[in-house]
């Protein structure tokens, strides 16, 4: 990305945190002090900063003025910074229901769900095992990372153009950018939430960030050396903050916009095999969660960066391999190689549910929601079969043949619709859609 990019993505930044500081002072100076915490954590902005009085009122009642003048002179409005840039990136759509409720049903033996069937295309081959893959938010791009160090990323909607059986367009390449720039295995991805960069980790100790909204980038425009293997990493809801999780036992918080990093400043004890295999935000940023090779499960606060809940021994000995949010920010899932999915209450620690049936015991291996969190999906690495739960009941609702030479090492499943990607060892990518 040339100079002035990078300098419009940090004035977006620095704009993003004014406006941030003044939501929060606004709410404090009118006494909604429950919300001003609430955004304050959220957005990671101190809950004591200071403003004018009625500064945001202010800049709002100038702000109309403007477009009602603009109106009046038949000047078009438009938005003060293009988030979406040339893609049209960052408009997320809706779900489509609502997220389960996993406390309103008590007896739900029985009830379970049907879990649609999905056809499966082989999409594209990495020179070596596909690694990791990840959904952007708007669910419009799907990036793969690999032991070849590349990285693709590709448009859902070419590859659903793919899959017609008679496309009369001709041959659809579904891969729109290669990137590469690693010079070890890439070890995770993702998105920024509004803008059309992509953010890599790997075992070269470095987060890597490109700007996939052009055509000819191959390398990364801004680069993170952190000081260990780079497991994991997550940006923060706001794309201000990055977690990163290492093989140290502590995660690391960086700022996007000055590239200092935050550790915690009062960490649990962790012992020697702490390595974090998976870091994740919640969906507002309050708290993240990490997976770890001592077999825990943590619970972070946003802000502070302090631990607020260790799951100790959460897969046994064993290492727990992912971890991920509820939409309601009440539960964590978690995957391990104990051969076990469960299902954590975030306020109490407490284990609410397990789905049982598929053994992975080898790979880093995900269990994953589908869009609508009613069912959990994961890999049993002997029969080389994905398995899928209904998520309120537990029970296994169906096993299919992942269609791999070998047992998938990743999946990832599209945050609004029913798709979904699994990477293999085999170094192929394969794309998973309902059959309407």
């Amino acid at each position: 990305m040339e100079g002035n990019n990078l300098e419009q993505t940090l004035q977006e930044g620095n704009l993003y945190r004014q406006l941030n500081t003044l939501i929060v002072a606004h709410l404090r100076q009118h006494n909604l002090t429950q919300a001003a915490r609430a955004v304050a954590s959220a957005t990671m902005t101190p809950l004591d900063v200071e403003a004018p009085p009625n500064k945001l009122l202010e800049l709002v009642a100038k702000g109309l003025a403007v477009e009602k003048d603009e109106t009046l002179r038949g000047v078009p409005s438009s938005t003060l910074i293009d988030l979406g840039g040339a893609l049209g990136y960052g408009s997320t759509p809706p779900p489509r229901v609502p997220s389960v409720d996993f406390s309103a049903v008590q007896d739900t033996k029985g009830s379970s769900k049907c879990f649609a069937k999905h056809e499966t295309r082989h999409l594209s081959e990495h020179k070596n095992v596909a690694r990791c893959a990840r959904f952007s938010p708007d669910g419009r791009f799907v990036a793969t990372g690999s032991a070849d160090t590349s990285i693709k990323l590709f448009e859902i909607s070419k590859i659903k153009q793919m899959m017609l059986p008679d496309s009369k367009d001709g041959p659809v390449r579904p891969v729109i950018r290669t990137f590469y720039d690693h010079v070890q295995p890439i070890n995770d991805l993702d998105f920024h939430p509004q803008n059309t960069v992509l953010i890599s980790g790997g075992k070269d100790q470095a987060i890597k960030f490109f700007d996939f909204s052009k055509a000819t980038a191959k390398r990364a425009f801004r680069v993170i050396q952190d000081t260990h293997n780079v497991r994991s990493v997550s940006f923060h809801p706001s794309g201000d903050f990055i977690i990163a999780g290492t093989d140290h036992p502590i995660p690391h918080l960086y700022d996007v916009n000055t590239f200092q990093c935050f550790l915690s400043a009062n960490p649990p004890d962790i012992g020697v095999n702490g390595a974090i295999n998976q870091v994740r935000y919640s969906s507002t940023g309050g708290l993240y969660v990490t997976a770890s090779k001592d077999g825990a499960i943590r619970l972070w606060d946003g802000v502070s960066a302090s631990c607020v809940r260790s799951i100790v021994g959460a897969h046994g000995t064993s290492e727990a391999t992912s971890a991920c949010f509820t939409k309601d920010q009440r539960f964590v899932l978690s995957c391990g190689k104990d051969s076990t999915v469960k299902l954590w209450e975030i306020g109490t620690g407490r284990l609410i549910k397990q789905y049982l049936g598929a053994t992975h015991t080898q790979l880093r291996c995900q269990a994953v929601f589908n869009d609508t969190e009613e069912f959990v999906l994961s890999i049993d690495e002997p029969s080389n079969e994905i398995v899928i739960w209904d998520a309120l009941t537990s029970e296994k609702v169906a096993k299919w043949p992942s269609n791999h030479i070998g047992a998938p090492r990743w999946m990832e499943h599209s945050p609004t619709e029913a798709a979904f990607i699994t990477c293999g060892t085999d170094r192929s990518v394969r794309f998973w859609k309902e059959i309407v």
